[in-house]
Parts: structure tokens; sequence; C-alpha cells
């Protein structure tokens, strides 16, 4: 960044002045200088745009490339600037890193998104959307248009602030919370690694692809990149290929008043080939023969530290914080234009361009033919296979059988810890749904999460569907995320402890936003589980995942909730859910499967539809007011009792059938709600509480239901003021 003129009148200004590499040697870069004359004693300010003659700025010497690449900058440029938002320094900077992956590298068809054996393509440092929106548009996809990209970041556009897999085709995962990208890159990997050792042959691959991802030091810095990018190593993703765009700057300005650790020597203690291109503004050579390495290399995962100019050709704002989050400014964007040499107006691309860039739409459609002519000689010979294949991952559907195979296992399950219920589920689905896979957070033996005979994943033995994620919550989320991601009809799941859900809450969001129907499964879910006390136990936590849009919050009472919450969970392909289940034992309820998949329903009832009150009530607490229900009965009451183990499912069901649960004559004051967590939502459906709205406390359960007025008594005492 410039600093402090003193006394002369005339300057050199340069955005971007020889840095110190992390191995003590000179990283050379070319910038946009010009001479400038300035005031005596004036300040000369980052980003301040300055008149005078502007020196071309060096390229990749390559005609073409430097005409793809500029073409991608300007894009770029443009739509920030057209919009007045956005993000153009990372665009303008990593420009040429991708645009030798999609013009060299990457194997993809751009009339097909969804070819199942594409490469996949992963934008971490999200911010910078406009560089994938760019890459779309001039490698042929039908998602983004040059209108479209006029369009950015505005109302019902397809090019969005930050990259959304369920707005844009050819988005693979949506990204934007630094850090998250990477650890999807991660569950793509370990997706196309899963999936090539379930289904690959000797003589047949027809699972075999790449991820590519590109992050920033904002990625680094964040806590969930270093979780995954440990895993990737020790999984052995030798197929993941990530680019760190090492450009120094971060919002605050430079990154060497935060960040200054030596990121290589970090991944290769997590287990990863490192390789270096010291100049990436320029030396497309090198980016080339970096991923030739990288893919050399079948046993790790590869980083390649791409060293860059933030904003680079931007003669005033190169290299420096004001690019990275802001538009240049209509003097800066001539000033760009200039040292660029690029003559060309707003959004208008050469047509020499787009006739090169257009021709991966053949190249594309030419590998997905050859692509499925080889799965037809694999169907041929290995049919059994081929079927599940085509059911899974072409299809993405899930196997007949799962429903029934649930209905069954709750039909045999007794009272027990809804948390042994949930292990008895998970091991009735597995069988029957080939796609279903996931693991815990060093928690399987408390969680009861181990799929039965099925192995674990790991990297001699990738085709196991236990995945053991260590204490990683964070990670394990977002690696989920992008397992469903793949879209190979894997059907994730992940465990922790409920509290624990804290650690995780950004990847359950974005599960959510992104339209997956990953499973997270906690256990230990109230104030019930006793002497561990109010660091492990939830209070606000059901409250939250309720509040969370595209969320089911299900906290079943029994083996038949159990098995239902299962079944909507595994059928709900585009919603997240999320299951509380319990460390104590509950009892066996006498209700119906069908009732209990409805999210809502009356458990039991004495009233002929005019009760005096209504208990309800989730999870463990459903057994307290059945009990307390039933001595109010004997004093002449009329009762009802409802479960409601997903709010989210009741009330997707007809205002109908919601009315005759909760019948709009019975006042708010005749409904009690008990819930071991806070009271807060519960106003929707009742308007007396006997609910936690305290931390808990560390004691033994028995003692804890009588501090907090959890007993069957202490239920009857407040619903008797309802009377």
């Amino acid at each position: 960044m410039a600093g402090f003129v003193s006394s002369f009148t005339l300057v050199s200004h340069s955005v971007s002045t020889p840095s110190v590499s992390k191995k003590g040697s000179f990283i050379a870069s070319t910038p946009c200088t010009r001479k400038v004359a300035k005031p005596a004693g004036l300040v000369m300010m980052a980003g301040e745009v300055k008149a005078g003659p502007i020196t071309k700025v060096k390229q990749t010497g390559d005609a073409m490339a430097d005409k793809i690449i500029n073409s991608i900058r300007f894009l770029a440029i443009d739509a920030v600037e057209k919009a007045n938002s956005g993000h153009p320094g990372l665009p303008m900077g990593m420009a040429p890193t991708s645009y030798v992956l999609f013009d060299k590298i990457m194997k993809f068809n751009p009339k097909n998104p969804q070819w199942i054996n594409r490469d996949r393509f992963v934008l971490s440092a999200g911010h910078g959307s406009m560089l994938q929106y760019a890459l779309l548009y001039l490698f042929g996809y039908d998602s983004v248009s040059i209108d479209d990209i006029k369009s950015f970041r505005q109302a019902n556009s397809v090019c969005p602030g930050h990259p959304e897999n369920f707005v844009t085709a050819g988005v693979e995962v949506t990204t934007g919370p630094l850090g998250q990208g990477i650890c999807n890159a991660v569950g793509l990997a370990a997706a196309e690694a899963h999936l090539a050792a379930v289904f690959n042959k000797p003589d047949a691959k027809i699972i075999d692809n790449y991820t590519y991802c590109i992050l920033g030091d904002g990625c680094m810095m964040e806590g969930i990149s270093g979780e995954a990018s440990s895993l990737a190593g020790h999984w052995g993703l030798g197929k993941l290929i990530a680019f760190y765009d090492d450009n120094r700057i971060s919002i605050d300005g430079r990154t060497s008043i935060s960040f200054t650790e030596d990121v290589g020597k970090r991944y290769e203690a997590y287990g990863w080939q490192v390789l270096r291109v010291k100049e990436g503004n320029t030396d497309i050579a090198s980016i080339e023969k970096a991923i030739a390495e990288a893919k050399a290399d079948k046993s790790r995962p590869t980083l390649v530290i791409v060293t860059t100019i933030i904003g680079y050709g931007s003669p005033n704002k190169a290299d420096s914080y004001s690019v990275h989050g802001a538009a240049l400014g209509a003097a800066e964007v001539a000033a760009t234009r200039e040292c660029l040499d690029w003559k060309h107006g707003p959004f208008e691309i050469p047509k020499e361009v787009t006739d090169h860039t257009f021709s991966k739409i053949a190249e594309g459609a030419k590998l997905e033919a050859e692509w499925k002519k080889s799965f037809e000689a694999y169907k041929a010979k290995y049919p059994k296979e081929a079927a599940l294949f085509e059911i899974q991952c072409i299809k993405n559907q899930i196997p007949e059988g799962y429903e029934a195979a649930l209905r069954k296992a709750a039909a045999e399950t007794g009272s027990k810890a809804t948390r042994q219920i949930s292990e008895i589920m998970l091991n009735a689905i597995a069988p029957v749904v080939p796609g279903f896979v996931g693991g815990s957070a060093d928690l399987a033996s408390s969680n009861l999460t181990i799929l039965k005979g099925y192995g674990d994943f790991q990297k001699a033995t990738p085709q196991g569907r236990n995945f053991r994620f260590g204490v990683r919550e964070h990670a394990m989320g977002a690696i989920c995320n992008g397992l469903a991601l793949y879209n190979g009809g894997l059907i994730p799941y992940n465990a922790t402890f409920f509290i624990f859900t804290d650690y995780q809450r950004a990847a359950i969001r974005m599960s959510a936003l992104s339209e997956v129907n990953t499973i997270y499964v906690t256990t230990h879910d109230s104030i019930f589980l006793g002497e561990d006390g109010p660091t492990h136990q939830p209070i606000e936590h059901l409250a939250s995942f309720r509040a969370m849009p595209n969320t089911y919050m299900m906290r079943p009472a029994d083996a038949t909730e159990a098995a239902a919450m299962y079944c909507i969970a595994l059928r709900s392909r585009k919603t997240t859910s999320v299951m509380a289940y319990t460390r104590q034992n509950t009892n066996k309820l006498n209700v119906s499967f069908d009732d209990a998949l409805k999210g809502g329903y009356i458990v039991t009832d004495n009233s002929n539809g005019n009760p005096d009150a209504i208990l309800m009530a989730t999870g463990s607490e459903v057994d307290l007011v059945v009990e307390a229900a039933d001595i109010l009965r004997k004093e002449g009451k009329k009762i009802r009792v409802v479960s409601l183990p997903c709010w989210e499912v009741f009330e997707e069901q007809p205002k109908s059938y919601r009315d005759s649960v909760f019948p709009p004559s019975v006042p708010m004051n005749k409904r009690l709600a008990c819930e071991a967590a806070t009271s807060f939502g519960w106003s929707k459906y009742a308007g007396v509480f006997r609910t936690v709205d305290t931390f808990g406390a560390s004691a033994p359960i028995n003692d804890l239901r009588k501090k907090f007025k959890l007993t069957a008594a202490d239920v009857i005492e407040l619903a008797k003021t309802m009377f």
C-alpha cells in the first residue's frame, strides 16, 4: 500500500512492491506503474486514483490465453461496477488459474451440468462469485448468459452475490461463509472415492473425477478448513486439488497483521502434497505443471499455493484491501482497461474468445458420450451393479423398501432410550439404502451410530460406510454436505451430542440453505443427561433449529415416532433434518406410524372432541403428560394428549387436520406444553408451560426432575390451574 509522501513533488507509485516469500526469497511481479505529481507533504492513500501515463502490465505472452483471462477479469469488473456491489479483486487475481482449469484441465459437459463423472469445481472464496459466473458463461453453460451477468446481485438474478447451488446450474455447492467450501470439496472428493470403490471394476472405471477448489486467506484462517483438511490428508484423498490464492490481503489490510504462519508446512503436516506457483499472475505454464504434478500423486490431496496480486491490472488499487470488496469506480475501470490493454467496452467479449471457449460444448458432449458407451459395456458385464448405479447415482433415487424396513423395526422395538432406538433404525435402513453413509464426531459408542457390518471409510477401505470424523463437529457437517452435493445418491448422516451442534451450526444452516437432506443425529438431548451438567445440557437448541428455515427439528418419543422421523428424513431430499434423542429410557406408546408421519397427532383422548385441556409434549416428556393425563382423567377431567415430534411437518398438514388436533374452541389458557427445554416458540400451540428457561445443573436425573419441576406431579399441579 502507498505510504506517506514527505517532500517529493514527483513519485513513482507501485501497487505491488516486491514481497518476501515464506522461504525468504523475493517473488517477482510486474505491476502497473505511473509517475504521479503530488503536492509536498500529502499522504497518498491506498486505492487513490491518480493522473498520469500508465505502464501496461505484464501478461502471459499467450495471445489467446490473455484474451480469455482478461475476459474473465472484465466480466467481473463490469458486473461489479454495474451493480456497485461485489468483490472484483479475487477474480482479477485468480483468472489465470481458473483459465487453466477450465480451458486445459477440467472434464465437464456444459450442456449437462449434472453428468455424474464430471470434475467438480468449488469456489470456497465465494465472495469472488463473479469468477464462477464468468467461467460458466464463457465455457458454454446455459445457466448464465451475458444478460444474467449484467444483472449480477440484482433481484431474481441467477448470479447472486455468492454462488448458490440451488439457483445456478454448474455451481456445485453454496459458498460464502469462509472455509465451508473447502470442507464441501473434501466431501465431494470423499464421495468420489467411496463411489469409485463401490462401483468401479478392474476393467471399468465409471466413477473417475477430480475435485478442484479455490480458497483464500480467509478460508485458511477459519478453523473449519483445518479440521476438514486434516481429515482429507488422513483419508488420502488424492483426487482433491486445492489452489490457495496467496495474495496476502484481507479486508482489514495486509495479512501480516494477523496471519503469519507457514500454511504450506501446516498442510504438509496434515499429509498433503504442497506445491508452489510463485508467479500466479502470468505464469500459466507453471500452474499447468503444478496440476500435472498434483495428479501424479494418487495417495495425497494437493495444495497448490498460488502467489497472486489481488486486483491484478488495476493501477491504483491492486495489492490493496480497497479492491477486495467494492467496485473499482469508473476512472479506475478505465485505467485498468488501459493497463491490461483491453480495448473492449463493458460486457463486450471478442468473438475469437467465445469461438474458442464454446468449443468445450462439443468436447464435453463427446466426453459424456464416451462415458455412456463405457457404461453400456459395464451394464452388460455387471448388470446388478449397473442397476443400482442407475437408481442411486444417475436417477438419485432411494431404493424401495426403506419404509417397510422402518415400520418393521418400529413394531419389533419396545421401551428403550431413544438413542438406542435410533441405532436400531439406522441399521434397519442400511441394508436397503446402500447410499446411506455417515458417522460421528468421536462419539459413535455414545451416539450409537455405527452401521454394523459395513466397515469404516478409510484410505485403504474407501468402500466403508462408517465415517470416523474425530472431534471435528463443524467440518463433519460441511463434509457431509459435500457428500450429499456430489449428487451420487449418497444420503449422509452425522452425529454428536445435541449441545455440540453449537460447533456445527454454520454447516447445518448451509445444509438447509443448500437444500440437501443431510441428517444430523444428536443424542443427550436435554437436562436429563444428568451429571455432566449445564455445559452439556441443551436448553435453547430445540427452539433455535425450529427457527431455522428448511429444517425439520425432530424429537421423537418412542420407536414408532423415531421410525417415522427417519422415514421423513430419507424421503425429504431437499430438506435438512436434525434429530434429538434421549440418553434415558422412554416408554413405548400405543400409537400409529401413519399418525407419527404427520409430525403431530393425538396420543390419547377421553374428551369426545371437547377436552377440558390439552397436554402436549415432545420426546421423553410425552411420558410425563401421558401419566399426568391418566391421573387427571381419574379425577373426572377430559384430557387430550398430543405429541409433536416435528413441528415443521405438522405445520405442512392441511389446516383441517391441524384444527382437529388443536381445536380452535380450546383456548390457549387450556393448553399446556411440557418440554425439558426453553418455552420459546411454544406460544404457537399453548399458553401454559412446564419448561426449562435457565441453564441446567449437574445432578442425577431424578434430582433434576425435582429441581426443574418435570415430574408427572408437577405437570398435574400446573394443569389444575387451568380448570
